[in-house]
C-alpha cells in the first residue's frame, strides 16, 4: 500500500532535508546539497514507524524504562510496556502527528501536546517543540519540553540520528563514564570509568565495532570523518549523556541525550549524575543538536 504521509523539505546550498511531520516530525532524509548521504537513506515507502527514519525525537524521556515503571515523589509509575521484553522505550512523541506552527525556506517549526491524545503513555501533561534550521554549513535543531500538568514531573529528552558511514569514518569525542548493561541494555548502576574500548578521545574508526552504550559527561561535541570530509554534532550543555549504536544496516547511531537510560528508576535508588531533570509545572526544558559540515560534502 502506497505510504501518502506529507514530507516538508528544506533546502539550501549546503542541506537538502526532509521531514514527515504526521510521524514524530522525523527525519526523512538528510542529505549534503550535492546528494551525499548525511543520515542513512530511507524510502517513504518502507516506513511504518519512526524506528524506519533517519532521525527522531526521544521526549519526554530518552531510551528504555526497566519494568515500563518507576517511583516518583512517593508515586508508582505504572507505563504500558511499548517492547517484547516488557520495557517501554524512547517516549511516546516518536510516532504521532505534530501540529507545523512555521514552515520557510530554511526553517521549520512543529509543536506536540500530550493533551490532544487520550492513549498517550505518560501521566504527566506536557508540550513539545521541535525547530530544524538551516544555517549556511550548519542544521541546528532545537527542541524544548515542557510540563503542563498540575504536579512536578521527572523529564528528559534527546534525538536519535542514525548517520551514513563508510569503511573509513572515523569518530572522536570525549566523555566520562560508561553505564555497565545487563541483557536487557540497562545500568546496572552508576556510571564507571571510562574503558578502553569505549574512548573516544582520538579518532577511531567505526569499522567492525559493536556498540550500543550510554556514555557519561559527554562534553557536548563528537567528529565523524572521511578522509576528504567531517561533520561535527555539537550540542547544548542539557545534552550530558550520549549514545553510541552500531546499527544493524550499518549505519550509526549518535544519540545526544539528557539522561542515562533508565535514569527514573537509577534515581530512585539514590544513583546520582544520571542526568535525570524534575520539572515544576509550567517549567521547561531545551537543548539543542547543531550538525555542520566541512570539507568536500
Amino acid at each position: 500500500m502506497q505510504n501518502t504521509m506529507q514530507i516538508l523539505s528544506l533546502r539550501s546550498s549546503h542541506w537538502h532535508l526532509d521531514i514527515l511531520p504526521e510521524l514524530g516530525a522525523s527525519v526523512l532524509g538528510l542529505r549534503a546539497a550535492s546528494g551525499r548521504l548525511v543520515m542513512r537513506p530511507v524510502h517513504l515507502a518502507d516506513i511504518k514507524t519512526s524506528s524506519q527514519c533517519a532521525s527522531f525525537a526521544l521526549l519526554p524521556f530518552s531510551n528504555r524504562i526497566r519494568g515500563a515503571a518507576f517511583d516518583f515523589a512517593g508515586r508508582h509509575i505504572q507505563l504500558k510496556p511499548t517492547t517484547a521484553d516488557g520495557l517501554t522505550q524512547h517516549g511516546d512523541v516518536r510516532n504521532r502527528p505534530w501540529q507545523v506552527e512555521a514552515n520557510g525556506e530554511w526553517g521549520l517549526q512543529a509543536r506536540f501536546d500530550s493533551r490532544h491524545f487520550a492513549d498517550i503513555n505518560w501521566p504527566w501533561a506536557f508540550s513539545a517543540q521541535m525547530h530544524y534550521e538551516l544555517r549556511g554549513a550548519a542544521l541546528e535543531i532545537r527542541l524544548s519540553l515542557t510540563n503542563e500538568s498540575d504536579s512536578a514531573m521527572p523529564a528528559g529528552m534527546g534525538l536519535h540520528p542514525y548517520f551514513a558511514v563508510e569503511q573509513e569514518t572515523t569518530l572522536q569525542l570525549l566523555a566520562q563514564g560508561w553505564y555497565q548493561n545487563d541483557a536487557q541494555s540497562l545500568p546496572l548502576g552508576a556510571a564507571v570509568p571510562l574503558p578502553a574500548e569505549l574512548n573516544f578521545a582520538q579518532p577511531r574508526a567505526l569499522t567492525g565495532l559493536k556498540l550500543d552504550d550510554v556514555l557519561q559527561g559527554w562534553q557536548g561535541e563528537a567528529r565523524l570523518q572521511w578522509p576528504e570530509r567531517t561533520l561535527t554534532i555539537r550540542a547544548t550543555p542539557e545534552f550530558g549523556h550520549v549514545v553510541l549504536f552500531a546499527a544493524p544496516d550499518g549505519s550509526f547511531a549518535l544519540e545526544p541525550v539528557s539522561h542515562a537510560t533508565d535514569a527514573f528508576n537509577l534515581a530512585a535508588r539514590g544513583v546520582s549524575n544520571t542526568g535525570m531533570q524534575v520539572l515544576e509545572p509550567g517549567q521547561t526544558l531545551s537543548g539543542t543538536v547543531t550538525l555542520e559540515q566541512a570539507g568536500e560534502w
